[in-house]
């Protein structure tokens, strides 16, 4: 892959997609003393950049090939793309969509594609759906296009950080890539180690899916054992081999970013800068909160990289969030089968700010005592270990449900 390749795809995607803005991000800069600048991919058709990648592939499909028709595995973005390209250029396609893909992408995908797409939903995974696509295009010979593991993909991927820096109208000090399959990582290490090395390029990945630092690790793309498939954007059991012999080669700095943090980002997104931004979305300024080493004051470039956000899945990230900032907890409580028990728990254990957000209760008429389960709410972190005193100090039996608890995740 090289620049000249990123560079053809800009010129073809001017035609029909337009530039997404960057802008100063006057909180992540105050947070952490950068100047971060932030690329709106979220505001692209589809709202992700995904749609750079398919429409630079389906345009450069033979007459025949587009006869044939298309077929295409995604978590939902990459599927939008398709769905962008097909309708605009009238090719047909069928789509294959794993089933923890969030309704809201699905029916987009649908709107998007029109008549020319076919909405397949099938496996629990990226990696199912990419299997059925794969056995789909054998069976039929339409053209797979890949989401991330294809030359054409990564080139019109990584005419984002391309656009960006154009924009910015100097060289930034280091971007902020988020990672999945790899082929937004392997699109702009191609563009910036041609025209400007000295800039750091960071990838930044789900910790539960750290599926392109396992390949390094091991040398070769390798399944992730145990995915967490929340970041469904970026949830890749295995990353692209397109993708990995770019990194392998160039080696940029890769970081895991807890899901937590995604979460909380995501609603500081929401609330403070009203930005709507999908997990993957946030991947990039939720990484500026770990160690990365950025010298005070520079420049740094973090891509908003999708905002398909459903909006039934806020409940679990205002808790995810809760739990990884220590303010949500869970505690196993034998209370006495008593009149008054559960009022004496509250003004014995409870902080002024404190709340009980979840009291699950199961009374046994022939025990003296009777299990439930108790979650609260902290008006901060730093209220922990005074209400964990609190509760020693009183006679009931309190077992705390720790987070690598099966019960635990059961709740959240």
């Amino acid at each position: 892959m090289r620049a000249a390749e990123v560079d053809a795809a800009a010129e073809l995607l001017a035609e029909t997609i337009p530039p997404t803005p960057l802008h100063r991000a006057d909180r992540l800069s105050a947070r952490h003393g950068l100047d971060v600048r932030i690329k709106r991919e979220d505001l692209t058709p589809v709202r992700s950049y995904k749609v750079r990648g398919a429409y630079n592939f389906v345009c450069r499909l033979s007459d025949e090939e587009r006869g044939r028709g298309v077929v295409c595995a995604s978590a939902g973005n990459h599927a939008q793309g398709v769905a962008f390209a097909c309708e605009a250029l009238g090719v047909t396609a069928r789509v294959y969509l794993p089933r923890t893909t969030p309704r809201q992408k699905r029916e987009r995908v649908a709107k998007f594609g029109g008549r020319h797409v076919e909405v397949i939903v099938h496996g629990d995974t990226y990696d199912d759906a990419d299997a059925a696509a794969r056995a789909h295009a054998a069976e039929t010979g339409r053209t797979l296009i890949p989401a991330f593991d294809d030359p054409r993909t990564i080139a019109g991927q990584g005419t984002v950080i391309r656009e960006a820096v154009e924009q910015l109208g100097k060289v930034p000090d280091a971007v902020v890539v988020p990672v999945g399959g790899g082929g937004l990582l392997a699109g702009t290490l191609a563009w910036l180690r041609e025209t400007h090395p000295e800039v750091r390029v960071i990838g930044a990945e789900p910790q539960g899916a750290a599926s392109m630092a396992l390949a390094l690790d091991r040398g070769e793309p390798s399944p992730v054992d145990d995915l967490d498939p929340f970041v469904d954007g970026a949830a890749v059991r295995v990353v692209g081999r397109h993708p990995f012999a770019a990194v392998a080669e160039h080696r940029p700095e890769l970081v895991a970013v807890p899901e937590g943090r995604i979460c909380v980002e995501m609603l500081d997104l929401y609330q403070s800068d009203g930005i709507i931004s999908e997990p993957a979305g946030a991947l990039s300024p939720a990484a500026l909160g770990q160690d990365l080493g950025l010298e005070p004051g520079s420049t740094v470039v973090c891509l908003i990289s999708g905002g398909n956000n459903d909006v039934s899945r806020y409940a679990e990230i205002v808790e995810r969030a809760l739990v990884f900032e220590g303010r949500k907890h869970y505690f196993l409580v034998e209370f006495p089968q008593e009149p008054g028990a559960l009022r004496r728990f509250l003004d014995d254990v409870l902080g002024p700010d404190d709340d009980i957000a979840l009291f699950e209760y199961v009374k046994r008429n022939n025990r003296e005592t009777g299990p439930a389960l108790v979650g609260i709410e902290l008006g901060a972190a730093e209220d922990l270990e005074p209400m964990l005193k609190r509760m020693d100090a009183i006679p009931h039996r309190i077992q705390p449900v720790p987070p690598d608890s099966p019960l635990f995740h059961f709740l959240v």
